[in-house]
């Protein structure tokens, strides 16, 4: 701030530079639209890496062609993707999360509902434990578990506790503040509470034995257990010798007496036997058998008030997705989960007022690269195809979209399309989806299917295009072309079809990009061409790289001159605005972006009087012009060679 002298001596002031440095942007992070087996329905996901795609939308399904092409995105080089969910009803599976009601006693009324945080069949594999021995009255653990099948054995995978919730609403640790967090809560499910009243806690809880707790063991103690139907073989010795006990040496002795029934029961391997206050016991079987109930037997059994009356024995997880309540506990009617069935083209296209289908990406600040593999999927029966009118529509809203936000839209070939004269008469009937922001890649690639004894399975290309403009960008920048003989294709064993080169001779000057098979660099990309790239249209977009870096170059500058608005609008600003967009230009040309020897053959800045007139002026405008000398790929390869008969060439 200014300084205003009011004694003999030096001042220090500091004076702004006028500097605004313009940082260019990310230049391939990747969009995903399509249908996958969880994850939050028309809403836009941020993930970082495959496990983060498994982790939020399941991984792999063979219904869902785009989780095989963000996997390729990622093995090629992708680091960053955004993932929306959609998907239809057929009227009879209709998208649902899967849920569960928790009573307060046994067959009582619902206390707490627990949903999966989004719809599909996932849900019907996650249990829900409380725990109600917990140092304050009222208050209780919930521990949220997800399991899969693999092969015959269920395999926990993921696992969320929360402790010391509260039933009450004005309670800082409400079930519901802090479950239902959408930064620091459940990944897994979303919670209701219906009363006030604490959700019955899982396993068998004893009756009261008593304050202070002595027991006595008889001669020749036994304990027998029974869990949905299946019991040891005949009671056990309970491991104490006759006397005198307290109540938590007699926990410790219970449990490993209950264990040791292995290997006649397996059920109890992983038995926990606690104590609920002083004078109760806890015992919880070991997993595998949710919906279970307990019960005993042997002489010890009345000794530790396990039968007769008081006992509370209750299921040892409550499941998601039963529709029917399980009798004698605290587990009500829930509700299955179903994941609906394949988007159809109004779901994938969506609405744009309350952002679903492509218009989820509304909420995401940057994507450079969208990829919809479903639209490829016109024939056959699997997968539920598209009609080529829906596919058609949404390849165009697409590429609308991709123009409103300067991203580029990859198509992929449509299912079936294998000989080179199938993709040229294809185009010919789609001439109308030409567009100087979108590229078509034929032929489809091959990836072995780890859901299939990893046998070749056949998708789109734009999964793996989209990571290899990824690889490129990172090494050699946005302006070289994401093509050449290094530009092979990670984890493409085989390509649909095998093109030579009078084939792709054919299909270049259409601005069909080709994926072929050469000796010692493998399976690669070939291509490089906009769908406006076909030679008779004589287009200035003809290439992806100078499209894809053209807009690199808008939404830089977009982002990087928006400080200019409200500034005064005289040669002071105009002078700022060369200064910081030439340093920015100047530091592209030093990485090789530009055509030309020198700065003023490879571009120009201008913002003056000649570009802002005084009507400009009072009508609040300023006009920058920058112009830029692109580089375009060396598409063609010409080398003459002449023998020497004799004289000297010239």
């Amino acid at each position: 701030m200014p300084v205003t002298p009011t004694y003999p001596g030096v001042y220090i002031q500091e004076i702004p530079s006028g500097v605004h440095t313009i940082s260019g942007v990310a230049t391939s992070i990747a969009a995903f639209i399509d249908f996958f087996s969880q994850g939050p329905m028309n809403e836009a996901t941020q993930i970082l890496s495959f496990a983060d795609f498994e982790r939020a939308f399941g991984g792999l399904n063979a219904s869902s062609e785009a989780s095989y092409g963000i996997q390729q995105f990622f093995l090629n080089g992708g680091s960053e993707a955004w993932v929306v969910r959609t998907a239809s009803s057929d009227g009879t599976n209709v998208p649902t999360a899967a849920a569960v009601a928790i009573s307060d006693t046994i067959g009582g009324g619902a206390a707490l509902t627990v949903t999966a945080i989004s719809a599909g069949t996932w849900g019907n594999s996650l249990r829900v434990s409380i725990e109600t021995n917990v140092p304050t009255a009222g208050q209780f653990n919930l521990k949220i578990s997800q399991y899969q099948t693999q092969g015959s054995v269920s395999v926990l995978v993921n696992q969320e506790t929360f402790r010391n919730l509260s039933m009450t609403a004005t309670d800082p640790n409400f079930v519901e503040t802090i479950v239902n967090d959408p930064n620091s809560g459940s990944a897994l499910a979303r919670v209701k509470a219906n009363t006030t009243a604490r959700p019955l806690g899982n396993g068998f809880l004893s009756d009261a034995i008593g304050t202070p707790a002595t027991i006595t063991v008889p001669a020749s103690p036994t304990i027998s257990a029974t869990i949905g139907g299946a019991s040891f073989a005949a009671p056990i010795p309970f491991p104490l010798a006759a006397g005198t006990y307290t109540l938590a040496e007699i926990a410790p002795a219970l449990a490993n007496a209950i264990r040791a029934g292995l290997p006649t029961n397996t059920a109890f391997s992983g038995a926990i036997v606690d104590m609920v206050g002083a004078d109760r016991l806890r015992i919880v079987a070991g997993p595998g058998n949710p919906s279970d109930l307990i019960s005993f037997g042997g002489n010890m059994a009345p000794v530790l008030e396990l039968t007769g009356a008081g006992q509370i024995s209750n299921v040892q997880e409550y499941t998601l997705g039963s529709s029917a309540a399980v009798a004698s506990s605290a587990q009500d009617a829930g509700t299955p989960g179903q994941d609906g069935v394949a988007p159809n083209g109004t779901d994938l296209i969506g609405v744009q007022a309350s952002k679903t289908g492509i218009f989820a990406l509304e909420d995401v600040d940057l994507f450079n690269l969208l990829c919809i593999p479903r639209t490829a999927i016109t024939s056959g029966t699997a997968n539920h195809p598209l009609s080529d009118s829906e596919a058609q529509a949404v390849i165009t809203v697409a590429e609308q979209y991709c123009e409103s936000r300067r991203a580029f839209f990859i198509m992929d070939t449509p299912l079936g399309i294998i000989q080179p004269t199938g993709i040229k008469n294809w185009l010919a009937g789609h001439d109308d989806l030409r567009d100087k922001n979108a590229a078509i890649y034929y032929p489809r690639v091959q990836s072995p299917d780890p859901l299939n004894a990893f046998r070749l399975r056949s998708f789109g290309a734009s999964g793996t295009i989209a990571g290899l403009c990824a690889r490129t960008d990172s090494a050699r920048g946005v302006w070289k072309a994401p093509a050449g003989t290094e530009a092979n294709l990670v984890n493409v064993p085989q390509l649909d079809y095998s093109l030579t080169d009078g084939e792709n001779g054919v299909l270049n000057p259409l601005g069909i990009n080709c994926l072929r098979t050469f000796p010692v660099f493998g399976n690669i990309c070939w291509g490089a061409r906009t769908l406006e790239g076909a030679d008779q249209l004589e287009s200035e977009w003809k290439y992806v790289p100078v499209r894809r870096f053209t807009l690199f170059l808008e939404e830089s500058l977009y982002r990087g001159t928006k400080w200019v608005v409200f500034e005064p609008n005289d040669e002071p600003l105009w002078a700022q605005i060369r200064l910081n967009v030439g340093a920015f230009l100047q530091s592209l040309f030093r990485q090789g972006a530009f055509q030309g020897a020198t700065p003023k053959d490879a571009y120009f800045v201008k913002c003056d009087s000649t570009t802002t007139t005084q009507t400009d002026i009072d009508n609040g405008i300023v006009n920058i012009i920058v112009g830029f000398a692109p580089l375009k790929p060396a598409e063609f390869v010409i080398i003459s060679i002449q023998q020497i008969a004799g004289q000297i060439p010239v």
